[in-house]
């Protein structure tokens, strides 16, 4: 998305998947063209009223029609790939940040889920319906799941329900084998970023949930009898569905992806600041050096990187700053996300991330999907607190792979380095061979220092940590 030339205008890879409109950016603002075939639909979802109740809700993202943003890029061919585009409707949505499904926590998936439920129940209320269901069409504004695709809506007719399939595979399966199975269980989204097969999660979930009714419906039944008829020759076209029968079966999946819960896992960092070796008068030290370093910047985009609940993050996100918290543990964003929801705080984001395996770059030539880099975009900021000893112990990334990534990002870092003698450290050390010499403060301090000027630093209390204050060079 980071599109900062003045002539630039590019479309976006994974719109190709639509026909009814594409997605593009132009001096690095995204729009949204219509398609010829889907203009009438589009202005019937715009007048029949449920735009307007989807914003009521927060559960679109709102936009505004543009009038000529594209003068003379037609002839660029950039949008001539085979779609039917036609020039007057343009709109340009409210810019969201686009996190993936398999960064989400859990009930970050499962909001998106019932999000998804609840646009289709409202569609089918203006005789409209979706007609596809991925969790990529939905997006988190201001901590609430949106959904992006203006142009995912079609006018109702009575047959099956073109995306149950999809949602099953994307949405219910995803949470069902969290819940009922692994939290890691997530990651097999990477390798089926169309959703994960029926059959399979029919074979990995545990016996018990074929007694779960709904699940047996959804999931086990669906995978049996999808298998069964899969050289079917019936259209589904030729099967009537009624309206009422169809909304039945929406809140039954509703009902279902409701009591869908988390089962009481623990994790290696769930549990962190409960089990840290500082004093709480060093921990409030911390927090005070920190601040003092954010009033020095004032940054209004920030990225935390091994924010586990968000401690930290908060920070900056109480005084208005738009904060990314990024963790590797599953349970510590799920935290994050509950009590940014119960707090009703709106510019604090938990994801699932992990530096050492980041998201990567998936889909049709590798550009459907983006890694994390090619989504960062004005960043002010990068927060990386407490982390930088399990990269270079645990996963033998050296000071100056690290210095060079986080520079990547942002032109501002604070960092905290954690000394040898720090009692963490040395129980890193514990059972393996310290080769490590390099690990030392004038080494640390050498390695950054190719990336970045030290503007201050701060021994925090009682403690063997220094938190640095950084400027990319």
């Amino acid at each position: 998305m980071n599109k900062n030339n003045s002539e630039a205008c590019e479309i976006e890879p994974s719109s190709f998947k639509d026909p009814s409109a594409r997605v593009f950016y132009k001096d690095g603002v995204v729009y949204r063209k219509i398609g010829k075939k889907y203009a009438e639909t589009y202005r019937k979802f715009m007048n029949s009223g449920l735009y307007e109740k989807l914003i009521s809700k927060g559960l679109i993202v709102p936009h505004e029609e543009c009038g000529e943003v594209l003068s003379g890029v037609e002839s660029s061919g950039v949008l001539n790939d085979g779609a039917e585009i036609e020039d007057e409707i343009i709109i340009k949505p409210k810019e969201v940040f686009v996190s993936y499904p398999y960064e989400w926590c859990f009930s970050e998936f499962k909001d998106a889920a019932l999000a998804t439920l609840e646009i289709q129940k409202i569609a089918l209320e203006f005789d409209m319906t979706l007609k596809d269901a991925t969790p990529f069409n939905i997006q988190f504004l201001e901590n609430r799941p949106v959904l992006i695709d203006t142009s995912s809506f079609e006018d109702f007719k009575e047959r099956p329900w073109a995306a149950y399939r999809q949602f099953c595979e994307n949405f219910l399966c995803p949470l069902c084998l969290i819940a009922y199975k692994d939290l890691r269980l997530q990651n097999l989204l990477l390798g089926n970023i169309n959703g994960i097969p029926l059959d399979l999660t029919s074979k990995l979930l545990p016996n018990k949930t074929k007694f779960n009714p709904n699940l047996l419906a959804h999931i086990h039944i669906h995978s049996k009898m999808q298998n069964k008829y899969s050289d079917n020759k019936v259209k589904t076209a030729d099967v009537k569905v009624s309206k009422q029968s169809l909304l039945n079966i929406v809140n039954n999946l509703y009902d279902t992806v409701t009591n869908i819960n988390l089962s009481k896992y623990k994790t290696e960092w769930d549990e962190y600041y409960s089990n840290t070796n500082y004093t709480e008068d060093g921990f409030e030290a911390k927090k005070e050096i920190i601040n003092g370093f954010r009033e020095r910047l004032l940054p209004e985009k920030v990225w935390d990187f091994g924010a586990n609940t968000g401690v930290f993050s908060r920070i900056f996100s109480a005084k208005g700053a738009e904060v990314k918290a990024f963790d590797i543990d599953p349970l510590a964003i799920e935290k994050n996300y509950l009590e940014a929801k119960a707090c009703g705080e709106k510019n604090i984001f938990p994801l699932i991330f992990d530096i050492v395996n980041p998201t990567p770059a998936l889909g049709f030539d590798n550009k459907e999907r983006k890694t994390l880099n090619a989504r960062a975009k004005d960043v002010d900021l990068v927060l990386a607190l407490a982390l930088m000893h399990h990269l270079r112990i645990t996963y033998n990334v050296p000071f100056a792979f690290q210095a060079k990534y986080f520079a990547e990002f942002s032109k501002h870092l604070i960092i905290e380095f954690v000394q040898k003698d720090d009692s963490k450290v040395q129980n890193m050390l514990l059972n393996r061979e310290d080769i490590f010499d390099d690990y030392t403060k004038e080494g640390f301090e050498a390695a950054f220092g190719g990336f970045y000027k030290i503007l201050e630093t701060k021994q925090i209390p009682g403690t063997r940590r220094i938190l640095y204050l950084m400027e990319r060079n």
